[in-house]
Parts: structure tokens; sequence; C-alpha cells
């Protein structure tokens, strides 16, 4: 493909991915009420009530358009997660034509195993959320109370969730550009020491520094997947020499 036909094949799939976005944001909208918000909140009524507090001050809303602007927040954000299937199909369907006829048969392999990945990865983000919640709380004096601005609050919870959902995505795209010839396993695995830095740097800015264990319940699942991802591209390089060296005593 030419690169103009690559840019209009990035438009086509960006524009679809943006419509499944907007549908998603309209069931998140609806979600948000039924449950999301006293889901999002919970963890913050049970550190208030522990501490003898009002819960229904726990989290503040300073402005007469918060309310407003953090629904469309959460909703974008919901959007994002209920849409997932769709573009992150739209971006394997980008770099298939990279394949050959035979590596285009994993790309259903490669899209099966990035979408239970993501939910598995908001699903850790969500698990720790309670643990970090509890622990940066516990930082306030005694006797002070502890008033959350509900922007501040929902950007945590949210930038958490999907951040970690990203993340655990990542060795897919990982061993599809080993399949598309762009990086090899060799170069993944000499890049382990960099890889587990980059790793445990994110966990860090994703949890609280002094949260060590929650930090360590995400490097650890996501190191292993760098390195599941480094094994199934070493399958892959081996697969593809046989295969090359075959040709080559046929041609000979």
């Amino acid at each position: 493909m030419s690169l103009g036909a690559h840019l209009i094949e990035l438009r086509k799939r960006l524009f679809i991915s943006a419509i499944a976005i907007v549908v998603g944001m309209v069931g998140g909208w609806v979600l948000t009420d039924l449950w999301v918000w006293d889901a999002i909140q919970e963890p913050v009524i049970r550190v208030a009530e522990a501490r003898g507090q009002d819960a229904s001050t726990a989290i503040v809303f300073p402005t007469i358009s918060s309310a407003f602007d953090l629904r469309l927040q959460i909703a974008l954000t919901l959007g994002l997660v209920i849409s997932s299937p769709v573009w992150l199909y739209q971006i394997f369907a980008f770099l298939v034509p990279g394949l050959n006829k035979k590596e285009r048969s994993f790309t259903l392999a490669f899209f099966a195993t990035a979408i239970p990945l993501f939910f598995a990865g908001c699903a850790a983000g969500w698990f720790v959320l309670p643990n970090i919640v509890k622990l940066m709380t516990s930082f306030v004096p005694e006797g002070a109370m502890s008033l959350l601005t509900a922007k501040e609050y929902i950007d945590f919870v949210l930038k958490l969730v999907v951040a970690i959902g990203v993340a655990f995505v990542v060795p897919v795209f990982i061993v599809l550009l080993n399949f598309a010839g762009v990086i090899s396993a060799a170069s993944i695995i000499k890049s382990w020491r960099v890889a587990i830095l980059v790793i445990v740097l994110f966990t860090a800015v994703a949890t609280p520094s002094a949260d060590v264990v929650s930090m360590f319940m995400l490097a650890i699942p996501m190191i292993g997947l760098y390195f599941a991802a480094w094994f199934i591209a070493s399958l892959h390089d081996k697969r593809v020499a046989k295969r090359n060296r075959l040709e080559f005593g046929d041609a000979v």
C-alpha cells in the first residue's frame, strides 16, 4: 500500500472507532446512574465511615458544572471500555496488511486474547483501588477531615483503571509486531531489563509510591505477560527460520 492508501485506511479505522466510542458513551451515561457512581465512591465512603465522618460529604463538587463534567468524563471512559472490542479490532485490522496469508489467520487469536487481557487489566486496577484509597487517606491527621474534590478523585480512578487495562494489552501488540517482522524475539529478550524497569516505573506512577503491595500486584502479572510475549515470539521466529531453511534447501 502507498502512503496515501495507508492514511485513508487509518482515517477509516479511526472513524469506525470514534463511532463505537460514542455509542459506548451513551451506554456509559446510563450505567453511571445505575451503579457505576455508587461503586466508584464506595471506597471513600468506607474510609469516611471508619473515621467517624459524614460519608455524604466525603466527595465534594466545588463548581456548578462539575457534576455534569464528571458524569461526562465517566461516560467517556466507560465508552472506551465498552467499545474496546471494536477499536482494538480496528488497530489489529490496520496492522494485518503487514502479515502474510498464513499469519493473518493468527489475527483472530490476537484479538481474542487482547480483549480478555484489557478487561483483566481494568479489573486489576479496580481491585487495588480500595487499598490505594485506604492507604492514601490514612495520612490525614487524626481529627482532620478529608474532603476529596470529585474531579481529582475521578481522574485518579479512571486513569488507574484504563491505564492498567491498556498496559495488559501491550504484550499482545509485541507479539503482533513480531509476526509482522518488525521486531524479533531476540530483541525482545535482550531488552528485558529495560522492560522490567519501565513496568515497575509505570506501576509506581499508576499507584502511590507508598503502596508497595499494590505496585507489585500490578507489576508481577505485567512482567509475566512480557515474558509470555517473548516465548510466543521465539516459537514464531524458530518456525520462520525452519521454513526459510527448507525453502533455501529446495532452491539449492
